[in-house]
């Protein structure tokens, strides 16, 4: 394709007014003459100024990048690759089959579901993308995107590799369970299958994160060229991409546990005399939900610095000082600010689900074998796979509700824009009606027992109430971050007497929006609790035991959509990069309102998977602290049922939970204040030492911004991330030394319970207001860029950005980074805990 540059004075017609406008026009000629036209002035050397010339883009690195693994699996033999995937795919179900026929079934759900994905892929990457100008564009970002990921992922497999070698040598020294010393189950053992678990969490979690950044780095370009013909295909082909993605993610986390739990059922040969009981399984497992969280943490802290702290130097200077719009060429951080989309939303959130659907499953399989065994159940298995049945399904539903959203017949003919946000909402519709039906099939199929024959109904009911909850959140989130609604507008209307009015409607807007939410986890917990409790299952003595597994089995519930909630989430970070692609390459105005509206419904939908996220990990963090309470009486071989927070020990462990929560929102908002500053001064050095780029005369030094995000984002990580692991580690190490002085043996334990506690309970509420302040804000500020109150560049306008730049770090970079933490501090004390009691070493509690 070749493209012809008409210059000023060679015969263009002015616009009205007579003003000239800076950008180029490019036309496409057919002349052969014309065509070599702009090579023999790039031979001759007399191309005209910046502004005269066709627009590039920096490539960030020489080639694109391909992660190690992928490459060796390249550089195999298509045939020999073949026979590998073939031999695999048979050891895989070979070891399934003789386990259990369920897990048959989740390794065939989760092949088609990655089947699935791939043709969504085949269908997205078929879509053209659209002139040069937008492909040079998507590659600068995928460029910069696959860079970031690779240093990034690679300081965080150096920390994973240096943790598991910690891990090792403390379980040289923790003790065993009487069940797993009579089964001949060896310390050296426990520490192998441990790190080993650990290193696959880990590397499954960073896979996932890989997944959710490829995708979108290639949507987003096929997007914006959608666009230019109608906002329904634009719609269908970020929403097909961002189901790739969830499909991927949740398959990946379902396989990955149901592989872990097969391979070690057969290889220790679990249910033979004197071996293992199933019911005992479980635990073995606490080490992949362990990576997960620890690789999805970092890639939350780092990617959300990355994204954040672009953003809002970006914003500062090009928006409020220059005056020029959000995603414009001149700025020098326009670059960063769209790659940090990617490393930021896509990556990291990929991750984030990652780890929460892993960290739900164990626990549920936990509380599940537990309560068989204190019920003395014959066939416990059902209890314990019911968790991997139920996302089974949700792979199945949230596929219906991905393909129910279809393009219109003709795209090539432009009407209204119909709302995504309802057309994203029916689907959502059907993949919950679909999870009600199927939520009764595998509670009737896997919870069935002659000790209590309607057991399953009841827990099919705590089912009900965590989809209802799911449901519920997603609605409050809505209506406390659209515009469409009172809270938004009322905070837009707060920018219209100046940016401090802004920031106060905000914060109260964002404390406000806690209450709702927290109202309808206590009613879902205390609700399928009862239910639960009520089930007919009873334990040696004749008391009901099934209050616990009943809020599992909710929290399973409320997860059971989780891959069409990722769809949603991934839709968010595509349409905002198409939106920036779209005003970058300068297409018509009628395009770039097709993306802006994308855009918004994409600010509302990220924030309402938060919510969802913060919902689904309060629940997840109250099965993994009654996992962690179980766990320590096994060890221990005393009863361990409450935590005394009268203890001045133990309130003090309280304390210092919530204390950990508030410090390390404050050190991850800190770190994308350092790094937007040396944004700001970068971008303001440029606009004063290349005045030319206000006038298109000079190019932008985009290369620099990234550079400057990206080194500071990996060294600002760090410091958080390591305040979340070493704490509880620390503090159970010292009020374990105290207990043994003062003779209370269980002190360190009843201590890294408090802090558990408040932990979760700060962490729940401190996640929903920055996640929801942060959302109107930026919300408030698209509604006013739609032409309310004075629209683009009026003052109302520079207040709203204020307003968005300090929800920034807000809702991308502290708020997504609790939902992880508090449920990493529950995963942590899983795998570390406990130690032996009369060791001479004191590893941990």
């Amino acid at each position: 394709r070749r493209f012809k540059i008409q210059r000023p004075g060679s015969g263009v017609d002015l616009p009205q007014g007579g003003e000239f406008n800076p950008f180029p026009i490019v036309r496409r000629v057919n002349s052969s003459s014309h065509a070599v036209a702009m090579d023999d002035d790039m031979e001759s050397g007399t191309m005209g100024p910046y502004s005269d010339r066709p627009r590039t883009f920096p490539n960030m690195k020489s080639k694109t990048y391909i992660p190690l693994m992928f490459r060796i699996l390249l550089g195999i033999d298509v045939r020999v690759l073949l026979i590998l995937f073939l031999l695999g795919f048979g050891a895989v179900f070979y070891i399934g089959a003789r386990t259990s026929p369920v897990i048959v079934f989740v390794f065939s759900v989760c092949v088609i579901s990655f089947l699935l994905s791939l043709y969504l892929t085949k269908w997205v990457l078929a879509k053209d993308e659209g002139p040069p100008e937008m492909a040079q564009i998507s590659d600068a970002i995928r460029d910069g995107a696959e860079g970031f990921f690779r240093t990034q992922y690679g300081t965080i497999s150096k920390m994973a590799l240096l943790l598991a070698l910690v891990i090792l040598m403390i379980y040289f020294f923790r003790g065993t369970t009487s069940h797993q010393e009579a089964s001949g189950f060896s310390r050296l053992t426990s520490a192998y299958i441990t790190v080993a678990a650990f290193l696959l969490g880990a590397l499954c979690s960073g896979i996932a994160g890989y997944v959710g950044m490829w995708v979108s780095v290639r949507a987003n370009v096929r997007v914006s060229s959608a666009a230019r013909r109608s906002a329904r295909e634009a719609l269908q082909i970020a929403v097909r991409a961002g189901g790739f993605s969830a499909l991927v993610v949740v398959g990946m986390a379902v396989l990955g546990v149901a592989v872990l739990y097969s391979t070690f059922y057969v290889w220790l040969g679990v249910g033979s005399p004197g071996a293992m009981t199933v019911t005992d399984l479980p635990l073995l497992l606490v080490g992949y939900g362990f990576g997960a969280s620890f690789v999805a943490l970092f890639a939350q802290l780092g990617g959300g610095i990355y994204t954040k702290a672009a953003d809002v130097g970006a914003d500062l200077v090009g928006k409020v000082e220059q005056g020029i719009p959000e995603d414009d060429p001149r700025n020098p951080a326009v670059i960063a600010d769209l790659v940090g989309d990617n490393v930021g939303d896509c990556a990291a959130r990929g991750a984030d689900l990652f780890e929460s659907i892993a960290a739900e499953i164990i626990s549920a399989m936990i509380l599940g074998g537990t309560m068989a065994q204190r019920c003395k159940i014959e066939d416990s298995s059902g209890f314990i796979l019911f968790p991997l049945v139920v996302h089974s399904f949700d792979l199945v539903i949230s596929s219906v509700g991905i393909f129910s959203i279809r393009g219109t017949r003709d795209s090539g003919v432009k009407g209204p824009i119909e709302d995504p946000m309802s057309i994203l909402q029916k689907g959502y519709s059907i993949a919950i009606f679909l999870a009600v039906i199927t939520f009764g099939v595998s509670t009737r199929w896997m919870l069935y027992t002659e000790q209590a024959p309607s057991a399953w109904l009841n827990f099919a009911l705590c089912g009900l109430v965590g989809i209802m909850t799911a449901y519920v959140f997603v609605w409050i989130t809505k209506y406390y971050t659209d515009y469409k609604h009172e809270p938004v507008r009322s905070l837009a209307l707060s920018s219209s007497t100046g940016h401090g009015t802004n920031i106060i409607a905000g914060i109260s807007l964002g404390l406000e929006s806690t209450a709702l939410p927290v109202l309808v986890i206590s009613l879902a917990i205390v609700s399928a609790f009862w239910l639960g409790q009520t089930s007919g299952l009873l334990d040696e003595t004749g008391n009901p035991t099934g209050g616990l597994f009943g809020t599992a089995v909710a929290t399973m519930g409320m997860l059971s959509t989780a891959a069409y909630v990722l769809t949603m989430d991934m839709f968010g970070p595509i349409a905002d990069n198409a939106g920036g692609i779209v005003e970058m390459s300068l297409q018509p105005e009628s395009v770039r309102e097709i993306t802006d509206v994308l855009d918004a419904v994409g600010n509302t939908t990220k924030a309402t998977t938060k919510g969802f996220a913060i919902g689904s990990a309060a629940l997840a963090s109250f099965l993994l602290f009654s996992a962690y309470m179980d766990e320590v009486a096994a060890f221990a071989l005393m009863p361990f049922n409450q935590v005394d927070i009268a203890i001045p020990e133990v309130f003090v462990g309280g304390l210092l939970g919530s204390m950990l929560i508030f410090l390390f929102s404050a050190w991850a908002c800190s770190a994308v204040g350092r790094t937007a500053q040396e944004v700001v001064k970068e971008v303001r050095r440029q606009f004063i030492e290349r005045p030319g780029i206000m006038d298109y005369k000079e190019k932008p030094d985009y290369g620099r911004c990234v550079a400057i995000v990206a080194s500071a984002s990996l060294r600002e990580m760090i410091k958080p991330g390591a305040l979340a692991i070493i704490s509880p580690v620390v503090v159970g190490f010292l009020f374990r030394i105290l207990g043994s002085y003062i003779g209370h043996p269980l002190l360190g334990a009843k201590v890294v319970a408090a802090l558990l506690m408040f932990a979760t309970v700060s962490g729940i509420l401190m996640a929903l207001f920055l996640n929801t302040a942060g959302g109107a804000w930026d919300n408030a500020k698209k509604f006013i860029e739609t032409g309310a109150l004075g629209g683009k560049g009026s003052d109302c306008h520079k207040a709203a950005v204020t307003g968005d730049t300090v929800g920034d770090p807000f809702k991308d970079t502290a708020g997504p980074s609790i939902h992880v933490l508090i449920k990493m501090l529950a995963t942590i004390t899983l795998v570390m805990a406990p130690g032996e009691q009369h060791s001479p070493i004191v590893t941990f509690i």
